[in-house]
């Protein structure tokens, strides 16, 4: 059986690896010059989330934690995944409260983007989070977090000295910096 994804054939698709949060699928395929290939594609059951929140004195919040992937540590905006058939604004403000203790009564959407599209779908949203209050983290039992509040210009330089490396919380720092020197980011926090 052949079927068509765009001008590549697929002439079979076997699933090889699967749990709550991906599946990997080996596909035996027909390349766009006509060349017979293989294709590894991951599918992500939740999308990526960021958040960046900024309180009035123009300071946010940066989860640290050990990433058992790349076997290191990692200085993170507030992120995490929200299931596909859940608003994403709602997940977005349950990962802040989780990871940070922190709601917001203002919530503006900096972008969304694809993340690593030649082998996976996945996708991120990431938020500006204003008018902050702090309330008590309840972060997942796998998660073992420090969250540091740090000057906005602060995380700006940590990303340009290549201390904060992970994309979204890049994307969304950099989104945030730019809003910042178009004089558009203060009237979002009033």
């Amino acid at each position: 059986m052949v079927a068509k994804r765009g001008p590549w054939s697929i002439l079979a698709a076997r699933e090889v690896y699967d749990n709550r949060w991906i599946r990997v699928t080996h596909q035996d395929v027909i390349t766009p010059s006509g060349a017979p290939g293989i294709y590894g594609t991951i599918h992500y059951k939740s999308r990526a989330l960021g958040i960046v929140a900024v309180d009035a004195e123009r300071h946010t919040y940066l989860v640290g934690q050990y990433r058992f992937a790349l076997d290191a540590y990692s200085w993170e905006i507030p992120e995490g995944g929200g299931p596909l058939d859940v608003d994403f604004l709602e997940s977005a403000k349950r990962e802040l409260r989780e990871e940070t203790g922190l709601s917001a009564r203002r919530w503006h959407k900096l972008f969304e983007t694809d993340l690593s599209n030649s082998v996976n779908d996945e996708s991120a949203i990431a938020f500006l989070a204003c008018g902050l209050e702090q309330g008590e983290a309840a972060p997942d039992s796998t998660e073992e977090l420090v969250v540091r509040r740090v000057p906005l210009a602060e995380a700006f330089r940590m990303v340009e000295a290549g201390e904060i490396r992970d994309a979204i919380s890049i994307m969304s720092l950099q989104a945030v910096e730019l809003l910042a020197l178009k004089g558009r980011l203060d009237p979002l926090l009033k």
